[in-house]
């Protein structure tokens, strides 16, 4: 069923609409389809028309009969105050991989940020600048080798990769020989999506189209999207907080006021500050920014923590340092605490990443290098023997969750999710299954094996004998157990 709508002089528009498919078809009378093209026109004619050009009000002519939603979110937007619709957005120019005709129009269903930098380029350059625009590679992790293969069926698209890690990480988006673009890559909302136009991103995995509410954007379930699970429960962690128990006290207070363009500390809101708040909102000192990892001094998702600008150093890249960035978030801190209450409390987290790294980061990833360089577990495939699985818990999941519970204030993450249960993989599982292969190496017979094994073994002796390790062989002196009991 077609309905012609005639938009301006000269040229018509066609609403293209199956009763099989629109939301309005399930128990809706014929007659409705009938009288279809005059509820398009009497619909068309009911638009906005200052400042909205004839191409945006000839597709909501249609769409608000076949997807009233999408219409529906975009009259809440601050874009339709701004007379920016459906084509300022996704009209495509002629030689784009993505573009097709549609009704007349020339357009592309993705909207990449950099078709979002035509209005918003400092955004743009921000979020090009970010962490999440780099989630994409992911596709070259052993994440997505679990699952691409273990979890998977051995192909790039598999489909515990395309519904899961791309979802939020992204993955490139193809595109058919008609311009439609690939089910298999599409839809996907990843943060670090690669574009048909080569961008990276995309801006609707936080602003959800088509309202792109500030408010929503803002609210910590938003980040909590991706943020959240077994080895990076920022969510979690921040609902046990201080911060998300004060947000939940005073949501109802602070929502209408969320989605105003400022919202800075001390000013708008005096506690609770969501995610967004605290990484990328402005203060009195600082201007707000989409560059996530602007005000992160530590890097907490690796088997050892680093500072965050240190690959980048090592690399000869000029990066912001990560002195700078600690002093940033400081400032965000400062908006609500006292500078020794902020300064004391980045001691403690320090301690933390440094607690995990020297204890079970260093010592466990040193051992685990060792036995696979020297091929007493296989080192050309991954996760084919038990104690791979067990290293990769220890730092991707528990390592994780304690240090993101410091570096978060969530105490129960930081201990009984965290500390108690790296320490318990380490040394009820780790150490046994490492000693298992070591066993197995000095039995192998053959001299170079055994001539690893010998040298693993000896460095496990060393660091089960060191300060921090000492206790679980009894090493305890009568002073120490004197002051423990």
């Amino acid at each position: 069923m077609h309905a012609t709508i005639t938009k301006h002089a000269g040229r018509s528009r066609t609403c293209e609409i199956s009763p099989r498919n629109s939301l309005r078809a399930r128990g809706t009378p014929w007659a409705y389809w009938i009288l279809l093209p005059a509820l398009c026109a009497a619909t068309a004619s009911a638009q906005p028309r200052t400042g909205l050009s004839e191409q945006s009000q000839a597709c909501i002519g249609c769409h608000e009969a076949t997807s009233p939603g999408i219409v529906g979110q975009w009259r809440e937007s601050s874009h339709r105050k701004t007379a920016v619709g459906c084509f300022e957005c996704h009209r495509a120019e002629k030689g784009d991989r993505d573009g097709f005709e549609h009704n007349g129009f020339l357009i592309a269903t993705i909207v990449s940020p950099k078709d979002c930098s035509r209005c918003h380029d400092k955004e743009y350059r921000e979020f090009e600048a970010s962490h999440h625009s780099e989630a994409a590679k992911i596709l070259g992790s052993l994440d997505n080798t679990l699952a691409e293969v273990v979890e998977g069926n051995m192909k790039p698209d598999s489909p515990a990769s395309v519904s899961g890690c791309w979802q939020c990480h992204g993955s490139e988006v193809k595109v058919l020989a008609n311009g439609k673009l690939d089910p298999a890559t599409w839809p996907n909302t990843g943060v670090g999506r690669l574009n048909p136009d080569g961008s990276k991103g995309s801006c609707s995995a936080c602003h959800l189209r088509h309202s792109f509410s500030r408010a929503q954007a803002r609210m910590p379930e938003n980040c909590g999207r991706c943020h959240l699970g077994p080895d990076h429960p920022q969510m979690e962690v921040y609902t046990e907080s201080k911060h998300g128990i004060a947000f939940a006290a005073n949501r109802s207070r602070f929502e209408p006021l969320m989605k105003e363009k400022e919202w800075i500390p001390g000013k708008q809101f005096e506690q609770g500050p969501t995610c967004s708040a605290c990484h990328m909102g402005a203060t009195e000192e600082l201007p707000a920014t989409h560059d996530v990892g602007a005000r992160i001094s530590w890097t907490l998702r690796p088997p050892i923590s680093e500072k965050i600008d240190a690959a980048d150093m090592a690399a000869g890249r000029k990066v912001k340092s990560w002195q700078q960035r600690r002093e940033d978030m400081q400032q965000v801190c400062g908006s609500c605490h006292a500078s020794g209450w902020v300064e004391n409390w980045y001691q403690q987290f320090d301690n933390e990443v440094a607690l995990y790294n020297d204890k079970f980061g260093r010592p466990a990833t040193q051992l685990y290098q060792m036995v696979r360089k020297a091929g007493l577990i296989s080192n050309d495939v991954d996760f084919d023997d038990k104690l791979e699985f067990t290293y990769y818990l220890l730092w991707h999941h528990e390592g994780r969750r304690a240090r993101h519970g410091a570096a978060m204030m969530g105490p129960d993450y930081t201990q009984w999710h965290g500390n108690f249960e790296v320490a318990q993989r380490f040394y009820t599982e780790f150490v046994p299954e490492l000693r298992d292969v070591l066993k197995k190496g000095l039995e192998s017979g053959d001299p170079s094996k055994v001539q690893a094994a010998r040298a693993a073994q000896a460095e496990l002796d060393r660091v089960l004998k060191s300060d921090l390790h000492r206790w679980f062989q009894g090493g305890m002196t009568p002073a120490e157990r004197e002051q423990r009991r």
